[in-house]
């Protein structure tokens, strides 16, 4: 079942590159097809899941002699980021609906790049884990470099190459390092898992090769800087899949690799973690703060919400005198977040590429008193905004909530400097919306700039479900909380 979910998209991607007479609109129908049956799918095996555990699982040789096999399957860590996979992806389907720029080739790439982040999710295998990481590299390098609306797109796009995949060459000595310790040798997560064998000095030196790629990718201060040059350069859904998906594939990485195979090291690091968490926060806020360009300004609040996931993960690796409750539910927000964050910045760079569409420009003081003209796009935007700066009722409170509710009994004085970061996200995104939608009007758009009914369709489900998980927490936590609890005992240990 996860196999077929997984390459599906791929299938089709390679139909449609392969069938050269098929409409450009007939292509557009089909790709988000597959995306809504993409989205079925992940809904019936989360209406199926066991409720704990691995489910759906498989496992075949595949490079035997090395130890590495084609091993996949489903927890409660991997099951909401698969279900956010397909709801962002087709989202994106849904807003490209009248793309007209060789709409066939951005389809089958946005399909194929599907199947290497449904992959990543549902990966059991250390190798299998670093061939999707590293394909999905290559996939938003060529969305970037192919469909980027930048004077610099190209440049920025190889900026992104270079830096992520520098991350994923650090991200695979530190596998080789795991392997290596191992007794029997084995890439296998699940194996590693029960009998974690790298500790001392070994250990800290595969843990911070494991970080260091994860941090890329994620990103954290001060591996960040390739984020908004790509942001504000990639088209509206290159961007959403970017900031929804792939870096969740960095914070990911951490409760399902570093934390339970490394947890003697990531027990002894953990403070240094904390910080760059902290950090992250605040210089991710400070930075939006400052931008006068709206995309750049949501790239740069990634880097301040990615830091609250690092400062969760961090806290619940100060084992000594905190209570293991408490570091689970930290755990339990920082998986939260990943869903939230998808959702909301996803919108947001939806939304930004509505903008961007009918004035030419992202920058925020060339606009002024839209609501007016545009008033569904200013609404829609205005609860992005204010969802995503942690509006109680959204699914942005119950994450943040949790991360500094759990990991207050660990590193009180980490929450006490993060808490700021709340602050200044409201202010950033208040003051954004004054600049774009209030006061007088400084634009010229086309009468017709309101939002569509594309547009509309592929940015409310988003905003919807956030809605839902802000309401109707339990339906996400009672997946993610068992297997929260088992990343925080496996720390622990």
């Amino acid at each position: 079942m996860l196999t077929l979910i997984v390459f599906a998209p791929l299938a089709v991607a390679v139909v449609l590159l392969l069938w050269r007479g098929l409409p450009d609109r007939a292509v557009s129908w089909i790709w988000i097809a597959v995306s809504a049956a993409e989205v079925v799918a992940v809904l019936g095996a989360w209406w199926a899941y066991p409720g704990t555990g691995i489910a759906y699982e498989t496992n075949r040789p595949w490079v035997p002699g090395a130890g590495a096999g084609y091993h996949i399957g489903v927890d409660g860590l991997s099951l909401p980021l698969l279900a956010l996979t397909t709801v962002v992806f087709a989202a994106c389907a849904v807003y490209s609906l009248r793309r007209q720029h060789r709409p066939r080739q951005f389809a089958a790439l946005f399909l194929a790049l599907q199947t290497t982040c449904l992959g990543l999710f549902v990966a059991l295998d250390l190798i299998l884990f670093f061939v999707f990481f590293d394909l999905s590299i290559v996939g938003m390098y060529a969305v970037i470099a192919g469909w980027g609306h930048g004077p610099d797109h190209r440049r920025s796009a190889l900026k992104f190459f270079l830096y992520t995949f520098l991350g994923s060459l650090a991200l695979l000595l530190g596998f080789i390092g795991i392997y290596v310790s191992a007794r029997p040798h084995t890439f296998d997560i699940v194996a590693l898992t029960r009998d974690p064998a790298t500790g001392g000095v070994t250990g800290g030196l595969v843990l911070l090769a494991v970080l260091l790629g994860l941090a890329i990718k994620t990103p954290t201060f001060p591996f960040h800087t390739w984020l908004p040059p790509a942001h504000t350069d990639a088209p509206a859904a290159g961007s959403a899949v970017l900031a929804g998906i792939l870096l969740k594939m960095g914070t990911y990485g951490f409760v399902r690799i570093a934390m339970p195979l490394l947890p003697d090291a990531w027990r002894r690091y953990a403070w240094a973690i904390v910080v760059v968490g902290v950090v992250s926060v605040l210089y991710g806020a400070l930075v939006a703060l400052a931008q006068t360009n709206f995309k750049r300004m949501v790239a740069y609040t990634s880097v301040n919400h990615m830091g609250y996931i690092v400062l969760a993960v961090g806290a619940a690796g100060l084992v000594a005198g905190s209570d293991a409750q408490a570091r689970a539910v930290a755990v339990t927000g920082a998986v939260t977040q990943m869903v939230s964050h998808g959702l909301l910045t996803s919108a947001l760079f939806l939304l930004a590429g509505v903008l961007y569409d009918r004035g030419g420009t992202y920058r925020m003081d060339d606009y002024g008193g839209l609501a007016g003209d545009t008033p569904r796009f200013a609404a829609l935007t205005a609860v992005a905004a204010f969802a995503s700066l942690g509006l109680p009722g959204f699914s942005g409170f119950i994450a943040e909530f949790q991360i500094f509710a759990g990991s207050l009994g660990s590193a009180p004085v980490a929450v006490a400097l993060a808490l700021p970061g709340i602050l200044i996200t409201a202010a950033l995104f208040l003051w954004a919306l004054h600049r774009v939608f209030l006061g007088p009007a400084r634009h010229h758009l086309p009468a017709p700039a309101d939002i569509t009914p594309a547009e509309a369709t592929a940015v409310l489900p988003l905003l919807a479900l956030s809605l839902l998980i802000g309401v109707f927490p339990r339906l996400l936590l009672d997946v993610v909380e068992p297997a929260a609890r088992t990343v925080t005992d496996l720390v622990s240990r």
